[in-house]
C-alpha cells in the first residue's frame, strides 16, 4: 500500500523537524555526522535541482552578502547527505549565494534525510511562501507539486493551506502568452492585470492590451471592460456560413429521403457545421429516433 502523503500546510518546519527527516539514527559516512549543526565548505554543497525560484534580485543579494559580511550567516542553510562528504541544499539558496558572495568558504547547516519527493516538497513550499516570490513562480511551483506529486487542485489548497480559488487563479496564469507571462514575472503588469487578460478570449487581442496596459498604464478596471466587450462581441456575431459543396448537398437530399422529414445542414468557414432535423411532433420525434437507431450505415 502507498504510503500517505504528508500534508505540508504546516509549514517548512513541521516537515524539517519530522522524525522521517532526521538523520540521527542513520548512518552518515563523512566528516559530519549530524543531528546538530555543522560548519560545511561551500564547495561540498550542490544546488537544489527542485529550487523553483529562477530570479534573484542582484541589489537585495548584495544587501544580505554585506549582511552576512558584518552578522554572519543567523539562519543555518537546510541540506541533505548526498554521499563521502557531499551534500544538496534543500533550503536557503539566497544565503548560499550571497555567502559566496561575501567571500565565506563554509556555512552553518543543519543536515537532513530527504528522498527526491520531499526535497520538491521542502523548496516548494520554503518559496511559496515568501512574500518577495513573482507570481509566475508561485504558478510554476503549483503545477510542479500537481504534477511530480501527483495532487489535484484541491488537495494542493488543503497542503499548502490556500484557498482552492487562489491555486487556481495561479495556475491559469500557465496559460497566457508567453509575452504576458514574462510582463508579468518582470513587474510590468500586476496580477490584476493578468487575471483580467486571461478572460479575453483571443491571444492576439491579448498581446493587444498588454502592449496597451505597459504603453498607456490601462488599470485593471480599464481590462476588464474591454475583456467584456470582445466577450460581447463574440457572442453577437453571427457564424459565417458557406455553400453547402455538393458531395454534402447529396447527402442531404438522402438523408431526407430516407428519414422522410425536413433537414438543414450549415456548415462554417472553417468545416466545422451542424444538422439540424425537425419534426412535427411527439409522435414523428419517437418515429426518426427509432428510425436513426436502425438507419444502415
Amino acid at each position: 500500500m502507498k504510503p500517505k502523503k504528508r500534508a505540508l500546510g504546516r509549514g517548512l518546519d513541521a516537515i524539517l523537524q519530522s522524525p522521517d527527516t532526521d538523520i540521527t539514527s542513520k548512518d552518515i559516512s563523512g566528516d559530519y555526522v549530524a543531528g546538530a549543526i555543522a560548519n560545511i565548505s561551500i564547495s561540498k554543497i550542490r544546488s537544489n535541482p527542485f529550487q523553483p525560484r529562477s530570479d534573484f534580485d542582484r541589489e537585495s543579494m548584495e544587501e544580505l552578502a554585506g549582511s552576512i559580511r558584518e552578522q554572519g550567516i543567523v539562519q543555518p542553510l537546510t541540506v541533505r547527505k548526498l554521499g563521502y562528504d557531499q551534500y544538496q541544499l534543500i533550503a536557503g539558496e539566497r544565503r548560499l549565494r550571497a555567502s559566496g558572495m561575501a567571500g565565506l568558504e563554509a556555512v552553518p547547516c543543519y543536515i537532513r534525510v530527504a528522498d527526491d519527493e520531499q526535497m520538491l516538497e521542502m523548496a516548494l513550499i520554503e518559496n511559496i511562501h515568501r512574500e518577495d516570490l513573482n507570481a509566475m513562480d508561485i504558478a510554476i511551483s503549483y503545477q510542479r507539486l500537481i504534477e511530480e506529486c501527483q495532487l489535484t487542485q484541491e488537495q494542493l489548497s488543503d497542503k499548502i493551506g490556500k484557498n482552492r480559488a487562489t491555486v487556481s487563479n495561479y495556475i491559469r496564469l500557465l496559460k497566457l502568452p508567453p509575452e504576458i507571462q514574462l510582463a508579468l514575472k518582470n513587474n510590468k503588469i500586476s496580477m490584476g492585470h493578468a487575471r483580467a487578460l486571461i478572460n479575453i478570449p483571443d491571444p492576439d487581442e491579448q498581446l493587444k492590451a498588454l502592449k496597451k496596459i505597459i504603453s498607456m498604464g490601462l488599470s485593471v478596471r480599464d481590462i476588464e471592460n474591454i475583456s467584456r466587450k470582445l466577450i460581447g462581441n463574440d457572442r453577437q456575431k453571427p457564424a459565417q456560413t458557406v455553400e453547402l459543396p455538393e458531395q454534402i448537398s447529396e447527402a442531404r437530399q438522402m438523408l431526407i429521403n430516407k428519414i422522410q422529414a425536413k433537414v438543414n445542414i450549415k456548415l462554417n468557414t472553417k468545416g466545422k457545421g451542424n444538422i439540424v432535423i425537425h419534426f412535427e411532433s411527439g409522435q414523428d420525434l419517437e418515429r426518426l429516433l427509432n428510425m436513426l437507431n436502425h438507419i444502415d450505415s
